[in-house]
């Protein structure tokens, strides 16, 4: 159980180690289910990030990663077949990443692969989204 402070509040630290705890937790799941399906736990990651077309800048972000390592793994997926990139239709300068049909059938193998045993599956409907809001919250 998470110590309080003499102001009553849940000490940063005991918060932290929980996150800290969580995101492990997932990483190893995620991990488990790319080794599943053959992929790295990045390609997984980026297939789990790609519901619809994204830059590569949106597609780092949403990995939180750097944009280098974001363009590895799209070049990857690509030449897996799995991935291609489109011209932006605003921006020039930019390539939208789409799924191929493969790659769209795999997403949703990773997905339901993903949802097996989650960690974040353990609580209820509710719970997650207030784990989201707070998450976000906490986060912005």
């Amino acid at each position: 159980m998470a110590q309080s402070t003499s102001s009553g509040r849940i000490a940063d630290s005991d918060v932290c180690s929980l996150v800290n705890a969580l995101a492990q937790a997932i990483d190893r799941h995620t991990r488990q289910v790319s080794d599943k399906l053959g992929l790295t736990s990045a390609q997984a990651v980026a297939l789990r990030e790609l519901p619809e077309p994204r830059t590569l800048r949106e597609l780092a972000q949403r990995m939180h990663c750097e944009a280098s390592n974001a363009t590895f793994v799209a070049d990857r997926l690509e030449a897996m077949g799995l991935l291609e990139r489109r011209p932006h239709p605003t921006d020039r300068r930019a390539k939208l990443l789409h799924l191929t049909p493969e790659g769209a059938a795999l997403r949703k193998e990773v997905i339901r692969h993903l949802r097996i045993d989650s960690p974040i599956g353990r609580l209820t409907e509710e719970e997650q989204v207030n784990l989201r809001d707070l998450l976000a919250r906490a986060t912005g």
